[in-house]
Order: structure tokens, then sequence, then C-alpha cells
């Protein structure tokens, strides 16, 4: 199945190319962009109109909550009738430590509240975060693809293995703008999440 774009393709091989294409020049032009120094770090807002920006030329559902429920492989997120909920509870989580920070990511990649791209926008949505409370971001590149798939889809449960993680990619080389592409660069990870009826959850 291929999601409606703004692009008339219909080809989901044409669109995943089209779409990284656009999205990662879209994070790129986020670095140092003074439209988001106002941002409210660590908030569903912040993440949406990071999500805005990236997908907005592609998609129109690009800053706005999922309609729809979403699955991947085996695991499935928050159902919707209780993501508004969910999303207002992860708000009052607090940030101010690393382990506060990453349960916050856990609990918001749970969530899920975009149809497409949630990971894109969470990753940058994450560094935000830590850029703001620790004076650091995580350096991208040096986080193993497999490593962080299978350890993300085990934090509901056990968080230990992707705080270990992500703690051993941190820099304070928070201004380097290389450091920042390279992460865009290498962050794309394949995100093949599916919809389901809500008679599903039954």
């Amino acid at each position: 199945m291929v999601l409606e774009n703004k692009l008339g393709i219909t080809n989901s091989a044409e669109l995943a190319r089209e779409e990284e294409r656009i999205s990662k020049k879209k994070a790129v032009s986020l670095f140092k962009n003074p439209e988001f120094d106002n941002l409210e770090v660590g908030t569903t807002d912040a993440l949406m109109a990071i999500h805005k920006h990236l997908f907005e030329d592609i998609y129109d559902f690009a800053g706005k909550l999922r309609t729809v429920n979403l699955a991947k492989g085996n695991f499935r997120f928050a159902p919707l009738m209780y993501l508004e909920n969910l999303l207002a509870n992860i708000d009052k989580m607090p940030q101010s430590t690393y382990d506060e920070i990453v349960e916050k990511y856990v609990e918001m990649n749970i969530a899920h509240p975009f149809r497409e791209g949630n990971g894109r926008s969470m990753r940058i949505w994450l560094d935000l975060i830590l850029k703001k409370e620790l004076g650091q971001v995580v350096d991208w590149s040096k986080v193993n693809k497999e490593d962080y798939l299978l350890a993300m889809e085990r934090s509901p449960i056990k968080d230990t293995e992707i705080k270990v993680l992500l703690k051993s990619a941190l820099t304070n080389e928070v201004d380097s703008r290389e450091v920042y592409v390279k992460g865009i660069d290498h962050s794309y990870f394949y995100e093949g999440y599916t919809s389901f009826n809500a008679e599903d959850l039954c």
C-alpha cells in the first residue's frame, strides 16, 4: 500500500526515495534554525512542529496526529483511543536527567503519534531535549542500526539496553554541523509500519 502523497507517486519504492531525499533536506535545514529556537522541547507540540517541517511537502497529515492504529511486526503501538491521553501524560514527564529523558523518549515511541515518520522526527526531538537539559546530543553515526532497533523493540519492557546504547554515543559537540548532518544521514532507519483496525485489538 502506497500512502497518499502530495507528489502523486504511486510506486512505494519511488515514494520512499523521494520521502528520504526531501525530508533529509528539510531535517538539515533545522540546524540552528531560529524558527525552532522557541520550541518548548520535550512536548508533543514541539514534536508536531518538527514532523510538520520534515514532511509538509510530502503528506497532508504532516504535523497531525494519526487517525489509524499502527503496528510494527508483532508490536502494536498505543491504540488510537488512548493516544491523546498518553501524549498529555508524556508532556508531564520529567526530563532533567539522562534517564528521565530516555524514559520519555521510550514512552513517545510507544505513543507513535504520526502515521509515518515517527522515528525521524523523534530522534531530532530527543536531541533537542538532550541539548537543552544536558548540553549533549547523540552522535547517531555511532549507533548501530540493528542494535538500536532491537533495543527500541525491547524498551517498553526494559529500557536499560537503549539507555546504555545511546549513552555510549553522546557527544558535547552540540554546535557541530558535521555531527548533525552525519547523524541525520545515518539515522534514517527503516520504518515498516502497518495500519490495523480498532477491532483487531479485541
